[in-house]
């Protein structure tokens, strides 16, 4: 839509602890706007620690939905997103012009923008064999697979996704055909205008940023947090860096020390897997963050 009575969705992104949730909030008081969180792992009630959700203080300012709106002990997709952000959009726009979006969740982001192709339902017999591969053979074994049985999905994805490569792998093995046959669908249309503002930061300033947030995670009880749910380690959204570093520990595998420095190292790395990944599309508009920002 391009008329000047178009609704417009503004969605705020970027890699992790650059600032989007206090921009995104200022930009909702702005417009007069709630904030609808895109973000894979915020929105699970009882991960609230380790995945920085805003602050109560923050949650006060705007209202928020998909912040704890959902349970880690169901599985939860970029698929269903998809529907139930459409969903409480059209609601949405039906009271504003103008709705403000903040997320670094690039799968949510895409889902909700361009839609998803239609790829077969998970097998999670198969992706249980290759999530156990994944944690006994290390994701180099599943990236030289996922090389050997579909190259051009090796070279389209971001192979250092663990939970890409497992799902490429699993659906070109349930089906027998390619991941990157079903990747043929072009974007849907939506009934709102996009704009997409992406925040940025000088890497040493991000990478500090990302330091302290860890170290206020683990003042924070990150550890006890990751202790509660335990029994739920093998489902997707614990799959995550700061989850995933401290199973480890638990486990004896690294001292309680290393795992905090893993989680710092590995956060870092995925602040630059999102920046690459948005480096592909030309639509962002990047903007660069005043250092006052807040973590």
């Amino acid at each position: 839509m391009s008329n000047a009575c178009a609704k417009k969705l503004i969605i705020v992104l970027g890699p992790t602890a650059v600032g989007k949730s206090d921009y995104a909030i200022n930009l909702a008081l702005k417009y007069g706007s709630p904030v609808v969180s895109c973000d894979s792992r915020q929105i699970f009630k009882e991960m609230s620690i380790g995945t920085a959700v805003p602050s109560e203080e923050q949650l006060l300012k705007v209202k928020h939905y998909f912040i704890h709106s959902h349970t880690v002990a169901q599985y939860y997709t970029a698929g269903k997103y998809e529907i139930e952000a459409l969903a409480l959009l059209e609601e949405l726009f039906r009271s504003h012009d103008t709705i403000v979006m903040a997320g670094g969740s690039g799968l949510y982001i895409d889902a909700l923008c361009n839609g998803l192709d239609d790829f077969p339902e998970a097998d999670q017999t198969i992706r249980s064999q290759l999530m156990e591969r994944l944690d006994k053979e290390g994701i180099e074994s599943l990236q030289a697979e996922l090389l050997k049985v579909d190259p051009e999905t090796y070279y389209s994805v971001d192979i250092a996704n663990r939970q890409r490569v497992v799902r490429a792998l699993e659906v070109t093995i349930a089906t027998g055909h390619k991941f990157s046959s079903y990747k043929t669908n072009p974007a849907k249309q939506r009934g709102f205008e996009i704009e997409k503002t992406g925040l940025t930061r000088d890497r040493d300033e991000l990478y500090e940023r990302i330091n302290k947030r860890v170290d206020l995670m683990i003042e924070a009880g990150l550890e006890d947090e990751v202790r509660s749910l335990v029994q739920y380690r093998e489902m997707p959204a614990l799959k995550t860096v700061g989850y995933r570093e401290m199973f480890e520990y638990f486990d004896g595998v690294v001292s309680r020390e290393e795992a905090i420095d893993l989680i710092k190292r590995n956060t870092r790395h995925y602040a630059k897997r999102q920046m690459t990944y948005w480096g592909r599309d030309n639509t962002i508009q990047w903007l660069s963050c005043p250092t006052q920002t807040g973590i």
